[in-house]
């Protein structure tokens, strides 16, 4: 029995019970058969979650670029790795060899060479979804820098904030990016965040769609011309198994965001084993996720759990809505896609649209359909399987996080009967438990709780970039010898998992993860504001969005001032993106708070989500009358 790729309900129970009764023979085994090393580790694993500290295949020796291409090039050499799908339907899709993508990131990764990129540096790359953002992350990979990917719609600001935590010493861009009809000048972006970032030695540019740009002298290059006079051989530095590979981005309940590290093996050989079970790839198969590389599941399921195990998969440009509603399922038959990955954001969306969108196309290709991001909603479930999967094709429903690295808890395709809104079990390696708010484990069936993990899996984030402290803090404070996820979820009769929400201050909208904090931080820069409060209310397309209650500082200008909500909303587009933008923006005579000063945001939520005759105690309150204020003017 090969524990590399579960093929049945009954192996999973074994598969699962193996990982359980000796987890480190479990990972132990995977590595050995399905990985190419230099060198064989010292230790599987040692691990303290009191400090915290893992270690994973501690003394191994690798390189991931050659599991990702090298181990592929004597059998599968021509074998499409990337099929580019760009955002004009009219400009002919590309496909990447095994071979050539060896060559570009052979290239690309001389130029970072000769531009003094070393081992351990961080290099920032803003890139919209084109090739070159794949092939640049390989080549940061090939000669042990460390990459730093932001998404390409965060703001300059946003992009200046992330570039100086790591201490970036080179940006890789792209003049602009193509958004459906729209152009977006992302050299100017980045020229507006290198005002305050001084660490970037140089910029490195991909020449996309054309944008005017200004080349700073002594810093700024265009990419293309580099790339013609660099070698097409660079060996692939020999790493450790725990050098970090890259550093992410995500949002916190604190205003600054965290920069998760993960470090080489242990990543390699979680996302690679995720991908073959979750999605069941299999010899021509064509995969497809269609999230931004730019986030974590870019990194882990369109780049590198791909790669490694030799499959193809799509790197697509645009939007689902260009040139029409019909450009998804387009797609899926023109390049005869087996399993999509996608948001039920995303879902929502196409839902809504007219089904001839969907009917004209056949759809036949697919065999299995994937959803990530946040817990999918039962009518998008039902939607995404009738019309998408015509009842054919098995719905993994993923729960995972930027800090895990790769997928948690998900059904196995043709084994784990599936639910709607359940994310079913854990994958064999994770041990999931529920938690009550005293520290102890809720055991049994028809529970809910806090959700953890009580034993380190290989692809967990080591730290935060620069701030272990933090980490601790975050995630293994909260309950002792237990990474805590931040998630409530329940577990049904068969043992079943549904995630039910976050329980900080972190709200989930279009599958994107927004902090409060710096969005609040971000109002109270507006010179007519005196205070603000974010809180999530649920929303038919993106899950759930985001409502502000803003309190201005002259208590005479109307509550009806539209301007001003316009004024907010382009103070959050410029500090942090117009991801984070409020639906809906309150203003208020006042928030309703305790007499510490804390403003009840679970009042505060309940209001925005219509739920007023739920609001609970208000007696702890030093201003009570302010809640039927809030009530009197809420937004519905």
């Amino acid at each position: 029995m090969s524990n590399y790729h579960i093929k049945g309900l009954k192996e999973y129970f074994q598969v699962y019970g193996m990982a359980v009764d000796d987890p480190e023979q479990f990972w132990e085994e995977i590595a050995e058969e399905n990985f190419v090393w230099r060198k064989y580790w010292d230790s599987v694993l040692d691990w303290d979650f009191e400090k915290p500290e893992v270690k994973w295949f501690d003394g191994a020796q690798l390189n991931i670029t050659e599991n990702c291409i090298d181990r592929h090039l004597n059998h599968h050499g021509d074998k499409t790795a990337f099929i580019f799908e760009p955002n004009d339907p009219s400009e002919a899709a590309e496909h990447i060899s095994y071979k050539d993508l060896h060559k570009r990131v052979c290239k690309f990764a001389n130029v970072l060479k000769s531009k003094g990129i070393k081992r351990g540096d961080r290099v920032c790359i803003y890139l919209p979804m084109i090739p070159e953002l794949a092939v640049s992350m390989l080549a940061c990979a090939r000669i042990g820098a460390i990459h730093s990917v932001v998404f390409a719609g965060f703001s300059s600001v946003a992009l200046s904030t992330r570039i100086n935590d790591a201490s970036c010493k080179m940006v890789i861009t792209s003049d602009g990016s193509y958004r459906g009809t729209k152009k977006v000048d992302l050299k100017v972006i980045v020229d507006d965040a290198l005002n305050n970032s001084p660490s970037v030695e140089d910029v490195l540019v991909v020449k996309r769609t054309g944008c005017e740009v200004v080349l700073k002298e002594g810093r700024d290059e265009w990419l293309a011309p580099l790339l013609e006079n660099s070698s097409i051989e660079c060996i692939a530095e020999t790493l450790e198994a725990e050098d970090p590979l890259f550093i992410l981005y995500t949002s916190g309940s604190t205003g600054k965001p965290k920069g998760m590290l993960h470090t080489t093996a242990g990543y390699m050989v979680n996302v690679a084993y995720t991908f073959k079970n979750v999605f069941q790839y299999k010899g021509d198969d064509v995969f497809w996720c269609s999230a931004d590389i730019g986030w974590i599941t870019g990194h882990s399921y369109t780049v590198y759990g791909p790669l490694i195990n030799g499959a193809t998969s799509i790197i697509y440009e645009g939007v689902p809505n260009f040139p029409d509603w019909g450009r998804f399922w387009a797609l899926i038959d023109k390049h005869q896609v087996s399993q999509l990955y996608t948001a039920p954001t995303a879902i929502r969306a196409l839902a809504k649209e007219n089904l001839s969108y969907v009917e004209k196309y056949k759809l036949t290709s697919l065999k299995v359909l994937g959803t990530v991001g946040e817990p999918i909603n039962e009518e998008a479930w039902h939607w995404y399987n009738n019309n998408v999967g015509k009842k054919d094709c098995p719905i993994a429903d993923t729960w995972w996080q930027t800090e895990t690295g790769g997928i948690m808890i998900s059904p196995i395709p043709f084994s784990t009967p599936t639910i709607p809104t359940f994310a079913t079990l854990p994958l064999p390696g994770i041990q999931a438990c529920l938690m009550d708010e005293q520290g102890k484990e809720i055991k049994g069936n028809r529970v809910e709780g806090r959700l953890c993990i009580k034993f380190p899996w290989p692809s967990i984030a080591r730290t935060i970039w620069g701030d272990h402290k933090r980490y601790k803090d975050t995630y293994f404070s909260t309950f002792e010898n237990k990474y805590f996820t931040g998630d409530r979820a329940l577990r049904d009769a068969t043992g079943y998992y549904r995630i039910t929400g976050r329980v900080d201050d972190v709200i989930i909208v279009s599958g994107h993860n927004l902090g409060t904090a710096p969005i609040e931080d971000a109002i109270n820069e507006h010179p007519a504001v005196a205070e603000s409060a974010i809180v999530g209310f649920p929303h038919d397309i993106k899950g759930n969005a985001l409502y502000g209650y803003v309190t201005l500082k002259d208590s005479g200008l109307s509550i009806d001032n539209d301007h001003l909500r316009k004024e907010i909303n382009l103070i959050i587009t410029e500090k942090i993106g117009p991801i984070a933008k409020l639906d809906k923006i309150q203003f208020t005579s006042a928030l309703p708070q305790t007499r510490s000063g804390k403003i009840m945001r679970r009042i505060l939520r309940r209001i925005a989500s219509g739920d007023v005759d739920n609001i609970g105690d208000i007696s702890t309150l030093i201003n009570p009358e302010t809640v039927k204020d809030v009530m009197d003017n809420v937004l519905l």
